[in-house]
C-alpha cells in the first residue's frame, strides 16, 4: 500500500507540475478608449528650417584697396545711407578737386569770352549802319561781322568746356563711390571681414570671397523650411502653420504660408525638397527671433472636429487595431476605415464606435489577436490624459 501511495503522489505531483507550466498566461495590456475630438492633417519639414531676414545683403566694394575708414562693428544698428566702410581714395579726391577747379576756371572764362562776343556783335551792328550810310567800305563791315561770329563761337566753346569739366567731376565722384560702402537699408551689421588698414578685394568671377560687411534687416523675419517633394503639391499660400524652435522650447508660434518655391531643390544624398516660407501672424513674436535660429514647421492641410479618433500609435499595418472584448477578455483584430491623420491622432470613419477600448501597448511581447488579457488599472488615467490633450 505504501508503494501504491507513493506512486499516486508522484503521478499527482508530475501532473500538477505539468499543468502549472502549461497553464494559459494572462497578459496585462494598456487600453485607450475610442473618443470624439479634433483631427488635423498636416505635413512637416524633412530637414530643419531656419529663421531668415526679408532683406539681407552681403556688401563688398567694387574695387580693391586699403580700408581707410571703418565706421561700424559687429552688432551695430545702422541707418539707410550711412557710410559703413571707405577705402583709401586720396588720389581720386585729388582728381575731384582738380575737376572742380577746372569748372570754376571755365565758368570765369565764360564771363570774359562771352562779354567780348557781346561787344563784338554790337560793334558789327554799328559797322552795318555806317556801311549803309557809305562811311565805311564793305570789307570793313564784313571784318566786324566775322569778328563777332568768332567771338560768339569762342563763348559757346567756353560753355562746352564748363560742361566737360562738370562731367569730369561726376566721373571722379563715381570713382570715389566705388571705394565706399553705404547701407542700402536700416539693419544690423552681422559680420565684418577686414580691419582698419587691411587690404580688401572684390570677388572675381567664379571665386567665392567673403563679403566685407553682412547687413541684415531684422525688422522683417520669416521661417524657411524644406518640404518633401511628395508633400509640396498639397501646400498652398495662406494655409495655417505652426512653428517650433529649439531656442524657445515648449512654445508654439502661429503663422501662415506666404510663399511656395516654384522649383525643387536637389541636394546630393538627400531627399528632393521644396522650400516653403512662413510668416508669423503675431508681429511681436518676431522680437523673440534671431536670424539663423533652427525651426520646424507644421502646415495644416485639413481639420475635422467632433469625429471619432484613435491615437495613431495604436494602429497596426493595414489600418488595424486590437479591440478588447470585455465579455471574453480577449483581443480581436479589427480593421478600420481611416480618414485624415497626423502623428498624434487618426480619424475613424468606420469599424469602431465611441467607447470601444483598444490596445495601446502594442510593443509588449505576446500581444496579438486571440490572447486573453487583463487591462491595466492605469489605463483610465491614460485615457484622461489623452482627453485633456
Amino acid at each position: 500500500m505504501r508503494r501504491i501511495l507513493i506512486i499516486v503522489v508522484l503521478i499527482t505531483g508530475i501532473g500538477a507540475a505539468f499543468w502549472w507550466f502549461n497553464r494559459p498566461h494572462t497578459l496585462t495590456v494598456a487600453l485607450v478608449e475610442v473618443e470624439r475630438g479634433s483631427v488635423e492633417s498636416s505635413v512637416a519639414n524633412t530637414r530643419a528650417g531656419s529663421v531668415e531676414a526679408c532683406q539681407r545683403t552681403r556688401l563688398s566694394p567694387i574695387s580693391g584697396g586699403r580700408i581707410a575708414y571703418l565706421g561700424v562693428k559687429k552688432g551695430d544698428h545702422v541707418k539707410k545711407g550711412q557710410v559703413l566702410l571707405r577705402l583709401w581714395n586720396d588720389d581720386q579726391q585729388a582728381q575731384s578737386n582738380l575737376a572742380q577747379t577746372q569748372v570754376a576756371s571755365s565758368q570765369k572764362r565764360i564771363a570774359e569770352v562771352c562779354a567780348m562776343a557781346d561787344n563784338a556783335e554790337r560793334e558789327a551792328g554799328r559797322m552795318a549802319k555806317l556801311r549803309a550810310k557809305g562811311f565805311i567800305s564793305e570789307g570793313g563791315e564784313e571784318k566786324a561781322r566775322y569778328e563777332a561770329k568768332s567771338r560768339r563761337a569762342a563763348c559757346e566753346a567756353s560753355r562746352a568746356d564748363v560742361a566737360q569739366a562738370q562731367a569730369r567731376v561726376k566721373v571722379t565722384k563715381v570713382e570715389q563711390d566705388r571705394t565706399v560702402l553705404v547701407a542700402p537699408f536700416d539693419g544690423i551689421v552681422a559680420d565684418i571681414v577686414g580691419e582698419l588698414g587691411e587690404y580688401t578685394t572684390p570677388s572675381p568671377p567664379g571665386v567665392a570671397t567673403p563679403p566685407a560687411i553682412d547687413l541684415i534687416d531684422d525688422s522683417c523675419l520669416y521661417i524657411e523650411a524644406p518640404m518633401d517633394e511628395v508633400d509640396a503639391p498639397k501646400i498652398r499660400v495662406g494655409q495655417s502653420a505652426r512653428v517650433s524652435l529649439d531656442a524657445l522650447p515648449g512654445k508654439m508660434l502661429l503663422g501662415h504660408v506666404k510663399r511656395v518655391a516654384p522649383y525643387v531643390v536637389a541636394v546630393e544624398k538627400q531627399a528632393r525638397t521644396v522650400d516653403v516660407e512662413v510668416s508669423l501672424d503675431n508681429a511681436d513674436d518676431n522680437k523673440q527671433l534671431l536670424v539663423g535660429y533652427s525651426a520646424d514647421v507644421e502646415i495644416m492641410l485639413d481639420s475635422h472636429t467632433n469625429v471619432l479618433r484613435v491615437p495613431t500609435s495604436t494602429l497596426l499595418e493595414g489600418n488595424k487595431v486590437l479591440l478588447y472584448q470585455p465579455a471574453t477578455k480577449k483581443l480581436e483584430e479589427r480593421a478600420i476605415k481611416a480618414g485624415i491623420t497626423n502623428w498624434e491622432y487618426t480619424e475613424v470613419l468606420d469599424g469602431l464606435k465611441q467607447g470601444d477600448r483598444i490596445v495601446a501597448s502594442l510593443e509588449r511581447e505576446g500581444v496579438k489577436a486571440g490572447v486573453t488579457v487583463t487591462p491595466e488599472k492605469i489605463a483610465e488615467t491614460s485615457v484622461q490624459t489623452i482627453k485633456a490633450k
